[in-house]
């Protein structure tokens, strides 16, 4: 706070607007870095999430390479061969769906909007329109 020139004297309009501006720019300051740090961890959160539906992608890609093979071999070989590529087909489909299965369920925790900096703000609004003494 601004000390008045003389002692018992109120401040000036001037610096009482200067202050509140002053406490303003401050509060701004202090929600938008509290806005980066939140939309950062959030990305960090949406970058792993795309990357489980990235292993599910190549995971489903083996399934249907291997579930191809085997119809091949079902029909134009043996069975132990066809048995053995169908084998490791369903192994691939069980790894996709892990990979799915986390990976929506990460996406769920996903939250764009910064949920800190909203209550921070909401809780701000009141003390903006409270009169200074």
């Amino acid at each position: 706070m601004t000390v008045p020139s003389q002692p018992g004297q109120q401040p000036s309009l001037g610096q009482l607007v200067g202050e509140i501006g002053q406490d303003l720019s401050t509060l701004l300051r202090q929600e938008m870095r509290l806005a980066k740090v939140e939309m950062r961890e959030e990305a960090r959160k949406a970058g792993r999430t795309a990357g489980m539906f990235g292993g599910a992608g190549f995971a489903a890609a083996m399934v249907a390479v291997l579930v191809s093979l085997a119809v091949v071999f079902a029909l134009a070989h043996v069975m132990d061969a066809a048995w053995a590529a169908l084998i490791v087909a369903v192994v691939w489909a069980v790894v996709a769906a892990v990979l799915y299965a986390n990976g929506r369920t990460r996406m769920r925790q996903v939250s764009p909007k910064p949920e800190q900096t909203v209550a921070s703000l909401k809780e701000d609004v009141p003390w903006t329109r409270e009169p200074r003494r």
